[in-house]
């Protein structure tokens, strides 16, 4: 990190190592515990969990990560007055840095949960920490701390990996044995054959071959165990910008708050290479950075996140005198819940071409990330659809590709797409719109595409040597784990809420009461990501009335 000229740490070094005076140290002495540590002794480990936000008093330790060799690499030393920790410290996630006492140390230590009220009571001085340690995860996303993905570029499975990873905010090294020597030794090492690519080495030492997301993320601390005897105020399933808003909004509120997702938090959005129209970002914010500050301003009021943790059932039972939620897991863990909020959102529809899911990960693309960028750098791409994530998608590609192909199976794009993407589209000169198009054939071998071939709407077929396919055709909603609660859908497997869901049914509340739907997954919703965001914030007025109230919910069939 520091030796990298441009790096966050360079530019941006007082705001990440802000030094407190002595009058600010004593405010916050109230939120920890004053210890003393002895030289040589570690006060933050990789790969285990911190013991929070470390003040240091008097004494100097050094902060370093580790490289995949095991070879130790120095950031910063912290001094009197500065502080030690970065966003894992929020949650109570294992460290990614090394702290060792250079000398004798005095500190003041101050676990999570305090943080979060010190982050909450000291405004001013809250939000100087805050930002410093928003600053140093950026500076460890730029310097490659946490787990190391070998295997080969455009690899389905390295790419899976990666973004898992760069959808959580989480720093991971990437690797190709094919260009990289060390790449090449910890192979050797491992005594690992390249067939069997891609390896994960996860901060512990222990390496894992090709593993499913969640396997991952237990292995770098990033899900736990959850309490299946806690009983949250509000579970929320799906992270997009309703779930995150109602996290937010709940959890700021005094609520106990769970969320869950499958994959990651910003759904959709947080794929979204740039959104333009949001309120109050006149020069566009990336999703991923938008859902990254709501992820951040959650954990700060106290909303806990498992991630990825996939609710595959839900159903109700009687707890002293009152009906709760128990939510069960892919894993076989269950969730209890006085409340559930809806916020699943969608699942991307796939094209009606026969060996489709041969090129997904590699070739198929459902989402426009800076890795797929990568990617297709001075490459043709052909990207589907003719809605406002197709378009921004286009735009994003045109900045990186040769040339974009937008195929849009419909007549003017305009009738779908925001007007400033249509003008913007139509002003770039290597992109060609083509309506009333659709995708025919797809030809390849090991899971690389060499030819997509499509037909126009004359009746011409059109082949091309082009090996990224970008499919933006709208999406299902994610419902099936309702099936059996009760819960009433539309003919499209929308939630109906408010009097399309009964007579007696709040806003926002489906036809079980206590189960609450919000965003894309629910029938008659805007598409759009302030309009998502709005219905978090308002389903929270209803869930405290709701659960003021304490009514019994309804049996589930």
């Amino acid at each position: 990190m520091a030796s990298e000229p441009q790096s966050t740490i360079a530019k941006r070094r007082e705001q990440m190592f802000p030094l407190l005076e002595p009058h600010e140290v004593e405010r916050v002495r109230r939120f920890g515990e004053t210890k003393t540590f002895h030289r040589g002794d570690y006060l933050a480990k990789i790969d285990e969990v911190g013991a929070g936000l470390i003040i240091v008093l008097s004494g100097h330790v050094d902060i370093s990560q580790r490289d995949m060799l095991g070879a130790s690499k120095h950031i910063v030393t912290h001094g009197p007055g500065s502080f030690m920790g970065e966003l894992a410290q929020m949650s109570g996630r294992p460290s990614l840095v090394d702290a060792i006492a250079t000398d004798d140390v005095e500190a003041v230590v101050i676990a999570p949960s305090k943080l979060r009220s010190l982050l909450i009571a000291e405004a001013e001085l809250g939000e100087r920490i805050m930002r410093a340690l928003i600053l140093r995860r950026v500076g460890l996303l730029e310097t490659g701390a946490g787990p190391v993905i070998i295997g080969p570029a455009g690899d389905s499975d390295v790419l899976r990996l990666q973004n898992f990873l760069s959808r959580n905010g989480h720093p991971h090294t990437d690797l190709d044995p094919e260009t990289d020597v060390e790449a090449r030794a910890l192979i050797e090492r491992f005594h690992v054959d390249k067939s069997a690519l891609p390896i994960v080495l996860c901060p512990s030492g222990e390496f894992l071959q090709n593993p499913p997301e969640l396997k991952l993320a237990r292995c770098i601390g990033l899900v736990g165990p959850l309490d299946g005897d806690r009983l949250y105020d509000v579970a929320i399933v799906g992270a997009g910008p309703a779930g995150m808003a109602a996290a937010v909004y709940a959890a700021s509120e005094g609520l106990s708050v769970l969320v869950l997702d499958c994959r990651s938090f910003g759904g959709q959005a947080g794929a979204s290479s740039r959104i333009e129209n949001y309120l109050g970002f006149p020069t566009g914010i990336t999703g991923m950075a938008l859902m990254a500050r709501a992820f951040n301003q959650a954990q700060k009021f106290g909303a806990e996140f498992a991630i990825p943790s996939q609710v595959v059932a839900l159903e109700t039972r009687r707890d002293s005198g009152r009906d709760t939620f128990t939510l069960r897991l892919s894993d076989d863990q269950t969730v209890r819940a006085r409340s559930v909020v809806v916020a699943s959102g969608v699942r991307y529809r796939q094209l009606s071409v026969d060996n489709l899911k041969d090129f997904e990960g590699s070739s198929v693309h459902y989402w426009a990330s800076p890795l797929e960028g990568k990617l297709c750098s001075h490459q043709e791409v052909v990207l589907v659809g003719a809605g406002n994530s197709a378009g921004q998608a286009t735009v994003y590609l045109a900045g990186r590709a040769e040339k974009v192909w937008l195929l849009a199976r419909g007549g003017d794009i305009s009738a779908s797409m925001s007007q400033y993407l249509v003008d913007r589209i139509r002003g770039l000169p290597n992109v060609e719109i083509l309506t009333q198009c659709e995708v025919t054939r797809l030809d390849g071998s090991d899971g690389i595409l060499d030819c997509i071939s499509w037909r126009r709407a004359s009746g011409e077929e059109v082949e091309r040597k082009i090996r990224h396919l970008f499919l933006f055709i709208g999406a299902d909603p994610e419902t099936g784990w309702l099936s059996n609660t009760g819960v009433k859908l539309d003919p499209k497997g929308f939630v109906l809420t408010g009097v399309g869901a009964g007579e007696d049914c709040a806003s926002l509340e489906s036809s079980v009461p206590g189960i609450f739907a919000i965003g894309d997954v629910r029938a008659g919703s805007i598409k759009r990501v302030a309009a998502g965001v709005g219905e978090g914030a308002q389903v929270v007025a209803a869930l405290h009335t709701f659960l003021a109230s304490s009514p019994a919910a309804q049996p589930v069939s």
